[in-house]
């Protein structure tokens, strides 16, 4: 499969140009679907993700990212493009999909990049993980946006430290399976409480 291939791919390049360093990556289910919730503060942030997660990663990502020569490589490696202007019932539909059959669909739940701190959650994420029964594992990428490198600006430094760590999978919501409003924006509300609560404790344990 494509996705695998880039998987490997992705690994073999961002363990060259960076070092990663990955902490509980085991947290990771090694079957069945699961979400990957991610704080965003780089563009490189997916990237760094997927060349390090246990299992080949689909991620959501912004339509823009597909224009030019990085288009063609995001679709063969089977990554999903999401209109961020409105509803996108495509986008939706092909990420369903993805947890549907098993595999872990990867979701910057504060929609663009931040100060990663998941203190802007959509609701996106907890629908997802609602309807899906899918658990979410937290996920926290830091020193990718700490310092520039000298030559290429808009990238991390070659080989620069770039901490990657896994929290404990969780399921969202009350178990109901119910998606109102009122029970999605209930969700959203554990969710951000974890993967705050996630942050912080990745902070602590890589010092960053």
């Amino acid at each position: 499969m494509a996705t695998r291939a880039g998987h490997r791919l992705a690994t073999g390049v961002i363990h060259t140009v960076w070092r990663p360093r990955v902490l509980g990556a085991w947290r990771v289910p090694g079957t069945g679907p699961a979400i990957l919730a991610v704080n965003h503060t780089h563009n490189v942030d997916g990237p760094v993700l997927f060349g390090t997660a246990p299992r080949p990663v689909r991620f959501l990502v912004k339509r823009e990212a597909f224009v030019g020569p990085l288009g063609p490589f995001l679709n063969v490696i089977g990554q999903l493009r999401v209109d961020r202007s409105g509803p996108d019932r495509a986008a939706i539909t092909s990420a369903l999909a993805v947890l549907e059959g098993g595999g872990v669909l990867g979701i910057f739940p504060e929609g663009t990049r931040t100060v990663g701190d998941f203190a802007a959650l959509r609701a996106g994420l907890a629908y997802f993980a609602v309807r899906s029964g899918a658990p979410i594992v937290p996920v926290a990428v830091l020193g990718s946006a700490e310092r520039r490198g000298p030559v290429v600006r808009a990238l991390p430094p070659v080989r620069a430290r770039i901490d990657v760590v896994f929290g404990a999978p969780f399921h969202a919501g009350d178990g109901s399976g119910r998606r109102t409003r009122a029970a999605l924006d209930a969700a959203t509300r554990g969710i951000q409480e974890r993967l705050t609560d996630h942050l912080k404790d990745a902070r602590r344990r890589t010092g960053r």
